[in-house]
Parts: C-alpha cells; structure tokens; sequence
C-alpha cells in the first residue's frame, strides 16, 4: 500500500495515538456542535452536496456518459437502489445527515452506517428515533480499513467528508471495493481546494483563520478545523484521487466539481458481469 502525505497530517501533533484514534477522539469532543458547525460554516451548502451525492446513486452516475468495458451490471446496479430492500453503506456517517437523507430520496433503501466515534454515532442514533426511521438505517461502530462486513454485500458505498480521515487511504478503499457487489456503485463526497485564483485565495483565507477560530468559539476545539484545512491541503484530490481508485480496481472512475470547486465528487464502480 502507498503511503501518502495526508495519511500523516493529525488533529493532535502532541499527541502519542495514531492518526485513526486522534479522529476519532476529535470527533467524540465535537460531535455535540457538528451539525451547527457544517450547518453555519457551509452556509448550508453542505446539505446540497450530500443531495447531489445521492442523486448520482439515484442516476446511476449519469447514464450519458460512456462507460468503460466491464461495465455490464451498470443498469442492474441502478436498478438495485430503486427496489426495495437495497441495501447502501455509509462509510464515515458520523450523526447520520447522508443516511437519513438517502431514506429520504430512496424511499426503498436499507442504509448501515458506520463510524469510530461513539460520540458522533450517538448522537446520529438520537436523529435516528426522533424521525423514526430505525427499520431503514442501521448505525454501528466500523472501522473503514477492516469492514466486518461478507464479500459483495451491498448494492452501494458513499462516504461525505471521510476519506481524507482514513489512515491508510488505498486500504479503507480497497475494503469498500470488496464488500461492493459486482455493477455497485461508489460515491465519495470530499472537500477540494477551488482552482479559479480569486475564489482560491477567499477560500485559503477562511479555511486558514476563520473556520479555526469559529470551531474553537462553539465547540471549544480549535484543533478540529486547523486538521480540516491541513488534511483539504494535503489530500490528493482531482485526477490524483481518481488515479487513486483505478488503483484499487474501480473502474468507470469521474469526478464533478460543485459550488466552484470547494466540494468534489468522486464516482466509481465495481466491475460486474
């Protein structure tokens, strides 16, 4: 496996724990502000992206494009999220936003989530009742890079903001690939630092100075957003990340940029028969 620059960047630079066990301490001390913090520091534009996500599950990716040889299971794959009981992993779900928001658009999905922070989950389990949705999504604790889940389990994977947290990246993908079913579709939502020069430079601005000293106003944790904007510099995004998953053996790999480039998704598939 490779080793990249980003699988190194940490929240805590004092401390002795790996990267996997930082996060997810990180994530159990903010998890009670991170709906507000995405919600205010986004402007609510991260609820757009996680719709445009789905919609690429509901789409199967963009049927106008041509795909790659290997790709004959590509229709079966989108019909599979339309019937009922098809089954998605939310790799990274933290509180649940992509999960509940996929019962939403695909009425007929059975979602699992998982995650390492306890903290994040509980919270995402609280939304879970609240709305009554406990017999379409399940959340448990998971690790991305050991999925305790058979081969060619689920019909799809999203993960929304989680891959620049993994600790070993082509390890946690790799594992996402072998419990996709064969035509099964992967969809990952990451933030991207934007190309046009002046929305660049607004956006360096504000990830560097503003969204630090917000976090730290609200949640107490100014290391969580100094490690959002290290890990956004330091990921390997663009034809970087998709040269990443063809790597890993997903083909049919894209990218659409959103909101000037401050968002990405990545869109992959499993080869099938």
């Amino acid at each position: 496996m490779t080793d990249f620059s980003h699988d190194k960047v940490v929240p805590f630079k004092d401390s002795g724990l790996g990267k996997k066990q930082q996060i997810a301490e990180m994530f159990d001390r903010i998890a009670f502000r991170y709906d507000f913090l995405n919600r205010f520091l986004s402007g609510g534009t991260d609820l757009y992206w996680r719709r445009r996500a789905i919609r690429e599950l509901m789409s199967g990716g963009g049927k106008q494009r041509p795909v790659r040889a290997g790709d004959g299971a590509h229709d079966a794959g989108v019909a599979g999220l339309r019937a009922a009981g098809a089954s998605v992993l939310d790799v990274a779900t933290g509180t649940g936003d992509m999960a509940i928001l996929m019962t939403r658009l695909l009425p007929g999905v059975q979602v699992t989530g998982i995650d390492i922070s306890a903290g994040m989950l509980d919270i995402g389990r609280e939304k879970v009742n609240r709305l009554r949705l406990g017999q379409k999504i399940t959340l448990q604790m998971g690790d991305s890079e050991a999925l305790e889940f058979p081969d060619e389990h689920f019909d799809a994977i999203t993960v929304a903001f989680g891959v620049r947290n993994f600790e070993h990246l082509e390890k946690g993908l790799s594992e996402m690939l072998r419990v996709l079913k064969p035509g099964g579709q992967l969809v990952v939502l990451e933030c991207t630092q934007p190309k046009t020069p002046w929305v660049r430079q607004f956006y360096r601005w504000y990830m560097r100075l503003i969204a630090p000293r917000i976090g730290k106003m609200v949640s107490s944790s100014r290391e969580a957003y100094q490690y959002l904007n290290d890990s956004v510099k330091a990921f390997p995004e663009g034809a970087a990340f998709l040269q990443i998953l063809d790597s890993c053996g997903y083909t049919d790999t894209r990218l659409r940029r959103l909101s000037l480039g401050v968002s990405t998704l990545y869109l992959g598939r499993k080869t099938g028969a």
